[in-house]
């Protein structure tokens, strides 16, 4: 019997400014019946250790695993191996996760056994919290539904609107073969795959979980690898629907690897992530994406989109959106 309801897994590599809040978030739920297992993927940041020590001095329910780096799938996937509850909810650092949330998605798996996989809406925000978009997901409703389709060359029928936003059975994720290490980029649309394939979906349609863009982030740097991850997710569940193994994909999949230095990662990863979100901002009419534009022309001066919105965006008289309360 599972010793824990719910094992809440996070993998962290820096980030020590931003881990406080996230680790509050998860700790004020109003389900107390959880573990909170923290995977410190060789940070160099000594405060992060330093943090993680602090808080798991105070709650008994924080179990922190120190290992060299290794990527996010590696330590999601060291995590979820020493979870012991039912179910097992994802958080990214820098988030933060309602107070409800847990129960929410809890609730929703107690009550049919045939899902496999409940998210939630998510609203999205910049590094300081700015408001960008709402993705409520699909299917969002608390009625499981099948998301794979009987069509060859579909794929998943289903918006998860952010990995960390996700709560799993844990049995069904060892009977998918949890995350693959190949995917080192977009691990979780292989999960996601493998998890339907034998299971339904759903989506909470409430916010329950805030996730924030940061301009260094690897969705800004790798969104292109990402994307090709993605079809190679298509393309196994695929094969593994004919009953054909899917290992040519996985080994394509392996080959997506970091392979820029980590200054040119760095420089054309923040450009682009600046840039990203000034948009989102721009598009809202808030003119704090002024500053995001510049620091992307200052990353990057030859972009002529960037210089181009920053001219349009000197029309915006607006304010900042408030964040409201849950």
């Amino acid at each position: 019997m599972p010793e824990t309801a719910i094992s809440v897994v996070m993998g962290v590599y820096n980030g020590a400014p931003r881990l406080a809040q996230t680790i509050e978030s998860v700790l004020a739920q109003t389900c107390g019946d959880f573990e909170f297992i923290i995977i410190n993927d060789g940070s160099t940041d000594k405060q992060v250790a330093a943090i993680l020590a602090a808080y798991a001095a105070r709650d008994a329910r924080m179990a922190i695993v120190n290992k060299h780096n290794e990527g996010l799938t590696v330590a999601l996937a060291e995590g979820c191996r020493r979870a012991r509850g039912a179910y097992i909810a994802r958080i990214d650092v820098g988030d933060v996760m309602a107070p409800e949330r847990l129960s929410a998605q809890k609730a929703v798996l107690d009550a049919h056994s045939g899902c496999h996989l409940v998210s939630c809406a998510v609203s999205f925000h910049g590094p300081d919290w700015e408001a960008l978009w709402v993705n409520r997901g699909r299917p969002a409703t608390v009625e499981p539904v099948t998301v794979l389709s009987e069509r060859d060359g579909d794929g998943l029928q289903a918006d998860i609107p952010h990995h960390g936003s996700v709560m799993f059975r844990r049995s069904a994720y060892a009977a998918a073969g949890g995350y693959r290490p190949a995917f080192y980029y977009g691990q979780d649309w292989d999960l996601w795959y493998r998890l339907a394939e034998a299971g339904s979906f759903c989506v909470v349609p409430r916010v329950l979980y805030r996730a924030r863009f940061f301009p260094d982030a690897i969705s800004m740097a790798q969104s292109q690898r990402q994307q090709c991850i993605a079809q190679l997710s298509l393309a196994a569940h695929q094969l593994r629907k004919r009953g054909l193994p899917d290992l040519a994909v996985v080994s394509r999949a392996q080959a997506f690897r970091p392979s820029r230095s980590a200054a040119d990662r760095e420089r054309g990863g923040s450009a682009a992530g600046y840039y990203f979100i000034g948009e989102a901002l721009r598009r809202r009419g808030n003119p704090e994406c002024r500053a995001y534009f510049l620091q992307a022309i200052k990353g990057r001066p030859w972009s002529l989109k960037s210089w181009l919105r920053l001219l349009q965006s000197t029309r915006l008289r607006g304010s900042r959106d408030s964040v409201a309360e849950w």
